[in-house]
C-alpha cells in the first residue's frame, strides 16, 4: 500500500468541506427533473458560477436533437436542457475526465420535493446522493487540486449533462467529443452501496419502440378484413421475452393502442428495453429483433416500424480500467477508507465513456442510497471523504500513474 506523500497529505487536508453541505442544500431545493426545463435553466446558472472559481473556460452546449415515439407513434422532438462544460488547459499532454448529471428523476409536479434530516449525519431528499452531492464532490476535489504542483502538468474537462437519468441522448455525441484520447475518466454516480463499494463492470442497455401499423374494421361486421395492431404487438411482446437468456433480459414494457371495443385496433407502439452483460449478447439480439420483426409482420399481415436501440454499450472491465480501480482502491486505503466493487446491471455515462476505450470509474460519488425514490439518502460525511479521494487520484494521475 502506498502511503501518503507529504504533498499528498498537504493535498488531502486542502479539502474544503464546508461548503459542501450548504451547496447540496441550495441546490436540492431546486427541481431538477430531466424534462423541467426552468429549473435545469436555474440550477446550471449557479453550477457556472460555482466551477467559474477553477481555471479554465466554461461553455454551456446545446443539446443535439433527439426523437421519441409518441402514443400514436408520430416520432416527436424531444427538448432538453444545455450542458455544461468546463475546459482546463486543453493543450496538456495528459488530460482527464470528470463527469456529473444535473437532472434527477422527479418532475416538478413530484410530491417529493425538499430535504430533512434523518439523523445527524444522514440527509434525504431529492438528489441530494444521484447526484447533486457528487457535483459538490467533482468542484471541492478540483479546487483542492488546483492548488497542487502536479496540477499544471495535467488538463482535464469537466462534463456536466442534463440528460443522464432519461438516457443521455441529448449528451451521448458530446461524451464521445470530451472523452477522446483522455488518460481516464471519473463519473461521479453515488456509491453502489452505502458503505462506498463501487460499481465495476456494468451491462448495457437499449430502449426501443416497435410500430405497429393494422388495418381497422368493424369488430362484428367484418372483423376478418381487420388486422389486429394490438395481436401482434403481443406477439411481439411474447417472441422478445422468449429470447432472454443469460446476461440478456429483455422487459417489454407498455403497449399504446385501441380505441373503442367495437373496433379492430389498426396501430400500437410497444416499448421495451434490453440489458446485455456482453456486447456478444447485444450483436446477437440484433439479429434476432430483425428476424422476429420480419415474422411478426408476415403472421399478422401488419407493418412494423423500428425505433431506439442500444444507448449505452456494455462495460467490460478491461486491463486499464482494472488499472484504475486498483488506483482508487490504493489511494483509499491511504486514506483509511476501504474500497472495493462489484458488477453492476445499472447504467450510466460510465458505459459511454468506457465505449470510447477510456477507462473509468463511474461510481465516484457520495455515500448513499434509495436513489430515485423518496427515500433517497447521502451519508454526510461521505463528501469530505469522497473529495479527499478524488482529489488523491487527480495528484497520482497528474504524477505520471502509468494504465
Amino acid at each position: 500500500m502506498q502511503q501518503l506523500t507529504p504533498a499528498e497529505a498537504a493535498l488531502v487536508a486542502s479539502v474544503d468541506a464546508a461548503p459542501m453541505l450548504n451547496q447540496v442544500l441550495a441546490w436540492s431545493a431546486i427541481n431538477t427533473g430531466t424534462g423541467n426545463l426552468g429549473g435545469l435553466a436555474q440550477y446550471v446558472a449557479l453550477l457556472a458560477d460555482a466551477f467559474a472559481e477553477l481555471p479554465g473556460e466554461i461553455t454551456l452546449v446545446d443539446p443535439a436533437p433527439v426523437k421519441a415515439v409518441a402514443a400514436d407513434g408520430r416520432e416527436i422532438d424531444v427538448t432538453y436542457g444545455k450542458h455544461l462544460v468546463l475546459r482546463v488547459r486543453p493543450g496538456a499532454n495528459r488530460r482527464l475526465l470528470l463527469t456529473g448529471h444535473m437532472d434527477t428523476v422527479f418532475p416538478a409536479d413530484h410530491s417529493f420535493q425538499a430535504t430533512r434530516w434523518l439523523d445527524e449525519q444522514t440527509l434525504n431528499g431529492p438528489g441530494v446522493a444521484d447526484m447533486k452531492g457528487g457535483i459538490a464532490v467533482i468542484l471541492a476535489a478540483l479546487k483542492a487540486f488546483e492548488g497542487s504542483a502536479a496540477a499544471s502538468g495535467v488538463g482535464y474537462d469537466v462534463l456536466l449533462n442534463s440528460d443522464e437519468e432519461t438516457g443521455s441522448l441529448s449528451s451521448a455525441p458530446l461524451i464521445a467529443q470530451l472523452a477522446a484520447g483522455k488518460l481516464a475518466a471519473l463519473t461521479y454516480e453515488p456509491a453502489a452501496l452505502p458503505d462506498g463499494t463501487l460499481a465495476g463492470a456494468r451491462g448495457g442497455s437499449g430502449n426501443y419502440s416497435l410500430i405497429v401499423t393494422g388495418r381497422s374494421a368493424h369488430a362484428g361486421r367484418n372483423p376478418q378484413d381487420g388486422r389486429n395492431a394490438i395481436v401482434a404487438a403481443a406477439a411481439l411482446a411474447l417472441g422478445l421475452k422468449a429470447l432472454e437468456r443469460p446476461g440478456l433480459s429483455i422487459n417489454p414494457a407498455k403497449i399504446d393502442g385501441g380505441s373503442a371495443n367495437n373496433v379492430v385496433p389498426d396501430h400500437a407502439v410497444l416499448r421495451f428495453n434490453i440489458r446485455p452483460m456482453e456486447t456478444e449478447l447485444a450483436e446477437w439480439f440484433e439479429l434476432q429483433i430483425k428476424q422476429l420483426i420480419a415474422t411478426v409482420a408476415a403472421e399478422h399481415d401488419v407493418s412494423i416500424h423500428r425505433h431506439g436501440g442500444i444507448s449505452r454499450p456494455p462495460k467490460p472491465l478491461t486491463p486499464p480500467a482494472e488499472r484504475l480501480f486498483e488506483l482508487v482502491r490504493d489511494c483509499g486505503a491511504a486514506l483509511g477508507q476501504s474500497i472495493r466493487w462489484q458488477s453492476s446491471g445499472g447504467v450510466c455515462d460510465g458505459n459511454n465513456i468506457a465505449a470510447c476505450g477510456v477507462p473509468v470509474v463511474d461510481t465516484m460519488g457520495v455515500r448513499g442510497g434509495s436513489i430515485h425514490s423518496p427515500d433517497e439518502f447521502l451519508i454526510v460525511p461521505s463528501l469530505a471523504e469522497r473529495a479527499q479521494l478524488s482529489a488523491l487520484v487527480l495528484h497520482r494521475l497528474a504524477s505520471g500513474v502509468s494504465l
